[in-house]
């Protein structure tokens, strides 16, 4: 799957069971099964993109999915997008230790990308459908797509999710499972194409204090 990146990703794994958990970004019981629960869960969603596409990982924290994809697909050209210091700083180290030139991180917020016009945007355990539709459908260009990676009930949140896709812009959305080859199972990802017109999430005000 990962190819001549293989030593690359044997690296990655090194940084994520040591600086990763020292930091906070993985927790210490994900240790040993960061392969079947993380690495290998990733990477199948690495063919669904398109040769050449432009995509950005949205809240990518240790770099999952994001990082994983651009090692098995070196010509995707993918952004890894964090709003929190400590885990863009360890992404920009580990980028820069493992010499991977399709990458870039970038510390913000999805709504300071709207308009980005991103083929997709891809998140794992970032935040519920309803939420994530508004945040991501705006970075992404009329046809662009959002692949959720999400577990059994992706399905019944999808269902859930109805009226914020379409106050969103969705064109269209649906479950697959997403596989990198048909060897190895897959994982269920939501796929949700944006429309002609999608909805930006506008930040919210602070709310005033009630004087006294």
């Amino acid at each position: 799957m990962f190819g001549s990146a293989w030593p690359q990703v044997l690296r990655y794994a090194d940084l994520l069971v040591d600086a990763a958990v020292v930091r906070g970004l993985i927790g210490p019981r994900e240790v040993p099964r960061l392969w079947d629960r993380h690495l290998l869960n990733c990477v199948q969603i690495a063919g669904v993109f398109p040769a050449g596409s432009r995509v950005c990982d949205l809240g990518s924290g240790a770099g999952l999915p994001g990082l994983v994809v651009a090692l098995a697909r070196p010509d995707v050209q993918m952004t890894l997008l964090e709003p929190l210091l400590r885990r863009t700083t360890f992404l920009d180290e580990v980028v820069a230790d493992l010499g991977v030139d399709n990458v870039r991180v970038v510390r913000g917020r999805a709504e300071e990308h709207a308009g980005a016009g991103f083929d997709a945007v891809t998140a794992r355990a970032v935040a519920p459908l309803d939420r994530l539709v508004r945040w991501a459908l705006p970075m992404c260009r009329p046809g662009g797509t959002l692949v959720a990676m999400k577990g059994a009930g992706a399905v019944e949140e999808l269902a859930g999710a109805e009226q914020a896709l379409r106050r969103a812009g969705a064109a269209s959305s649906r479950v697959r499972e997403q596989a990198f080859s048909p060897q190895w199972s897959g994982v269920l990802a939501v796929e949700v194409i944006a429309g002609e017109t999608v909805a930006a999430d506008k930040p919210r005000r602070p709310r005033r204090r009630r004087r006294s």
